[in-house]
């Protein structure tokens, strides 16, 4: 499997095809967080929602790097299209634990800020939150999935809009809400961790999802 998340890794690296999702995400924080001095719970929530989009955008790009032929000579390598799919997240979650990185750092450079432990551990929980549920929206839009690339754009919009206005049913939409309305990170650390586990299980059912078409339609 480490091999496997090196060789995508790698190839998603060299094909520059990272690019544009990475250079949004740093462009949406700079408009988004420049010259902030607000609790950092909100700035944090506009981190996250930036991050919701381009990591659609960046599994997209990752899972349709190769066409039909060249994924089948990888899955016959690696031995079966679940290593292969499972390769795939892995890395996406990977190139998106880069963006939260620079998603932390980044509102502190752009804006005016003293954040303590909670603001920084508040802000991975909301925007790793974000990822995962970004991951498994980018999976069920791929190029396995939806080979059409005009349909898959527009299923992707439609997830994302979905969950960012969703209320009460979208742990974005929930995350997003609480962490405009505190300016205490302490008390929201709890139920946003709570929220990541959600999101985990959503990112583990698009997983399913994406595994039981790409089978069928294979």
């Amino acid at each position: 499997m480490i091999a496997l998340v090196r060789y995508m890794f790698t190839v998603m690296l060299l094909s520059q095809r990272y690019l544009a999702p990475l250079l949004l995400f740093v462009g949406l924080l700079a408009v988004l967080t420049s010259s902030d001095s607000g609790p950092l719970a909100a700035t944090y929530a506009s981190a996250a929602g930036a991050l919701l989009v381009c990591s659609v955008w960046l599994t997209m790009a990752l899972v349709g790097l190769e066409d039909r032929t060249h994924r089948s000579v990888l899955v016959v390598s690696v031995g079966s299209r679940l290593r292969t799919l499972l390769g795939s997240v892995t890395t996406a979650v990977l190139w998106c634990l880069l963006l939260t990185v620079a998603g932390l750092g980044l509102p502190l450079v752009f804006g005016t800020h003293s954040p303590v432990l909670a603001d920084l551990v508040l802000g991975a929980e909301a925007q790793l939150t974000c990822a995962f549920t970004g991951i498994a929206i980018g999976l069920v839009c791929s190029r396995p999935v939806v080979r059409r690339q005009g349909h898959a754009l527009v299923l992707a919009l439609v997830l994302v809009l979905a969950a960012l206005l969703a209320k009460g049913v979208s742990p974005v939409n929930v995350l997003l809400t609480d962490l405009q309305n505190t300016s205490d990170s302490t008390g929201l650390l709890g139920s946003t961790a709570v929220l990541l586990v959600v999101a985990t299980g959503v990112l583990a059912v698009g997983a399913a999802i994406t595994h039981a078409v790409t089978l069928r339609k294979d």
